[in-house]
């Protein structure tokens, strides 16, 4: 991100609009929201992510010589503007939910206060830059949890749709749970730990499979996992491995870091066969690694048929979110300062209930079971507004008002988990190391009850609203319903 000039990376109406919006003298400062409005896969939660790139795209917007001269070579602005464009930086306030942070639908992940000009223009590069990341560590999470604790390495640099989706494909997939990446340039700019073994045209380059395990052997004997699978799994592959690590251990070399790879076949039988062969031989701990087009539901139903695999390399599933490949964010006007410097809420309307947002300037807070820690309810409200965990609290559906629950003072926590990014133009956050942010993620996923992890039919948490937020949204539909 910081080799490379972003600023252009934006839709042609964002600039066709600002321009609009210069000419006719019109810069009040507004609020703009980033939310999505489904959790990916049919899941019961997402993972946020990308904020570290958000925050240098922001520092490094800058319309360069070579920028303006090309937007005017297309005939469409005009020097006033053009000559305002030289002069850009962005002068506003950005707020966000860490990355790494579990979140839900409706709820914002982004807040944007500036200037609309400034508002409009980021949107495009904002959304690129969230729906990837926070998709693929949304991906990540789930096929680590059908894992059930084993490591998850990411091997989908080679499906990715181009270096950046490898790239920072990769980076999310750390801060969803993988354990390590085969991307080399992830790791040394994330750093963040690089894995892999070999492959078949490995085993295929030499007279046999034998001599190829026993020349990787010689080469990493402290990390020595062999490819199994070339010619024949069992009749060949693993009585070969086999042969390799007695002749280690009889030179008196001490295994630790080693075992098999299994990428084809029925690994669930595959597995457990290989496993009776080196148990038997004395290598039970010997690990069985395993590829193959893996997903979370796959992992989920070799684990029922009980694969003796302890580790898995994903590739394709993963760094594309094959099943889902979009996180669907959208970004929304909320509200337009006045004459008297406050915040007149806005709202958009559709025929689809679930299209229609929520305005005003907001924050959320997380509330939180007193006695588990575990989350009962995310709750978006005025950013004004504070609350008295020492007092009853109801909370209720905005959809369905009927359904309520009573949080009952002093049995619950809550946490605004919305944070000042930027602070008139200046950045005021210090992003976590990628680790830092992984171990997060993996703290933030055991504040999540067991039934919204499920892969199938997850339970929902709950997004409510505050009172005052839900009396202004109704207010404002009834005044547009009678227009």
């Amino acid at each position: 991100m910081n080799q490379r000039d972003l600023t252009l990376l934006t839709d042609f109406y964002e600039l066709t609009m600002m321009q609009g919006y210069y000419e006719q003298g019109q810069n009040e400062k507004v609020v703009f929201d980033v939310f999505y409005r489904q959790n990916p896969c049919n899941g019961g939660y997402a993972v946020c992510a990308g904020l570290e790139q958000v925050i240098e795209y922001v520092k490094g917007l800058n319309f360069t010589y070579e920028d303006v001269d090309y937007l005017r070579s297309l005939g469409i602005f005009n020097e006033d503007f053009l000559n305002y464009l030289s002069g850009f930086h962005f002068s506003g306030d950005i707020y966000a939910i860490p990355e790494g942070t579990i979140i839900f639908p409706k709820e914002p992940l982004l807040k944007i206060i500036a200037p609309i000009m400034e508002a409009q223009l980021v949107e495009t590069a904002i959304l690129n830059i969230i729906n990837h990341q926070s998709l693929i560590a949304t991906k990540t999470s789930r096929v680590v949890f059908a894992a059930d604790g084993d490591g998850v390495m990411e091997f989908g640099l080679r499906r990715a749709q181009g270096p950046d989706a490898g790239l920072y494909g990769a980076r999310a997939a750390m801060i969803g749970g993988c354990v390590g990446t085969s991307n080399v340039l992830a790791g040394q700019l994330f750093d963040v730990p690089v894995l892999g073994t070999h492959a078949h045209s490995w085993i295929m380059s030499f007279p046999d499979e034998y001599t190829a395990f026993k020349t990787y052997a010689e080469l990493y004997p402290d990390n020595c996992t062999l490819l199994v699978d070339t010619y024949d799994t069992l009749k060949s592959g693993v009585p070969n491995a086999i042969r390799v690590f007695q002749e280690m251990r009889d030179s008196g070399k001490k295994l630790t870091k080693y075992g098999i790879r299994l990428d084809s076949g029925d690994l669930a039988y595959l597995s457990k066969e290989a496993r009776k062969m080196l148990d038997a031989a004395g290598f039970g701990t010997a690990v069985i690694a395993a590829s193959n087009d893996l997903d979370e539901y796959l992992l989920h139903d070799l684990k029922v048929q009980g694969a003796a695999i302890t580790s898995w390399g994903v590739g394709t599933n993963l760094i594309t979110s094959k099943d889902c490949p979009s996180f669907g964010g959208v970004y929304k006007l909320a509200a337009i300062q006045n004459e008297r410097g406050e915040f007149v809420p806005k709202i958009k309307l559709s025929e689809n209930t679930e299209k229609i947002t929520n305005p005003g300037n907001k924050t959320i807070y997380r509330i939180y079971d007193k006695t588990t820690g575990k989350i009962r309810a995310d709750l978006i409200c005025f950013a004004h507004e504070t609350f008295d965990t020492s007092k009853d609290l109801v909370i209720f559906d905005p959809i369905e008002t009927w359904k309520k629950t009573r949080l009952i003072g002093g049995s619950y926590t809550m946490r605004e988990i919305l944070l000042p990014i930027f602070k008139s133009g200046e950045c005021v956050y210090q992003s976590p190391s990628v680790a830092e942010i992984a171990k997060y993620c993996r703290q933030e996923k055991k504040t999540l009850w067991e039934e919204t992890k499920r892969l199938f039919y997850p339970h929902n948490v709950y997004v409510d609203l505050s009172d005052d937020l839900y009396s202004v949204k109704k207010e404002l539909l009834n005044q547009l319903g009678k227009n």
